[in-house]
């Protein structure tokens, strides 16, 4: 941001962390976002040397979808949240599908390296954006392997070549209704725990190289798939995004709950829709020789 420019209402700049950013979303996560592409494995497998089964570290973990998703290439998987919730939902996960190489480590990023040891994958997906960036990229600088390589998965990126729509066979999800119900209930500016954030920050490749690393390289995860969603999945999605956690509605919850499924059914009385996925970017950044 130059000098004398002036910053957005609510911009990321100013924001603070505190640990309801994600309260209640926890139950609604992986039913309600968007699978990752099933390439993202291969792409990972690709991007970096993992002939001796190494490890991974997932920071900013979540529910643990990209930590199952990846723990078959790795000998040994951790994943960091500081929400107690998101690891609880991520032991389930893990049980559920007899994934047993993989620990949880409640942890804020900006705490590490702690006693974690080393890693030949550092991953973020899609969590970032929310932490310390230049503190969390410099510790991980000295966690990765020399080998090894820090990489961020981005979900929903435009096939190249094919800018096109793709004929839905149900109503897209009404995002742009969705989007409205949500400023009536909660105002214009997008809720982030206890106060606003409206932008999200950019500049990564700027803040990597500082922190010693080598500029990025990307590969591609594919994904041409149209998903079918339920009234319960969109839902779900809208629960467990930040800015619509269940617990900012306070006593008006069910009311908005009620509001957004008459939309939805007003918009396909089915109850069915449609999402066209999109690919997934692998950005690896490695580290620079010392």
């Amino acid at each position: 941001m130059a000098d004398g420019e002036p910053r957005e209402r609510f911009g990321w700049e100013t924001w603070e962390w505190d640990e309801s950013v994600f309260a209640g979303t926890a139950a609604h996560y992986r039913r309600g976002r968007p699978p990752y592409s099933p390439a993202l494995a291969d792409a990972v497998a690709e991007a970096v040397d993992l002939d001796d089964r190494p490890r991974l570290l997932d920071v900013g973990c979540g529910p643990g979808v990209v930590a199952l998703r990846l723990a078959g290439l790795f000998e040994e998987v951790i994943g960091l949240d500081p929400d107690a919730a998101m690891l609880d939902e991520a032991a389930r996960a893990a049980a559920e599908e007899h994934v047993k190489n993989v620990s949880w480590v409640r942890m804020r990023a900006e705490d590490l390296p702690g006693d974690l040891g080393h890693f030949r994958v550092i991953a973020f997906a899609q969590s970032f954006h929310w932490m310390d960036r230049p503190r969390v990229a410099a510790s991980t600088r000295d966690m990765v392997d020399p080998n090894g390589a820090v990489i961020q998965i981005d979900a929903f990126i435009d096939s190249d070549g094919d800018p096109s729509p793709r004929t839905l066979p149900h109503p897209p999800v009404p995002t742009e209704d969705i989007e409205a119900l949500r400023m009536r209930y909660l105002g214009p500016d997008r809720r982030a725990g206890q106060s606003y954030r409206n932008t999200s920050p950019s500049g990564e490749e700027a803040i990597f190289q500082a922190a010693g690393f080598l500029p990025e390289q990307t590969y591609r995860a594919r994904d041409d798939r149209i998903l079918e969603r339920t009234v319960e999945d969109v839902v779900a999605w809208v629960f467990a995004a930040s800015y619509t956690a269940p617990h900012l509605f306070g006593e008006d919850l069910p009311r908005f709950e009620q509001d957004l499924r008459r939309i939805l059914l007003e918009r396909s009385p089915s109850g069915l829709f449609s999402v066209a996925l999109r690919d997934n970017n692998v950005r690896v950044r490695r580290p620079a020789r010392l």
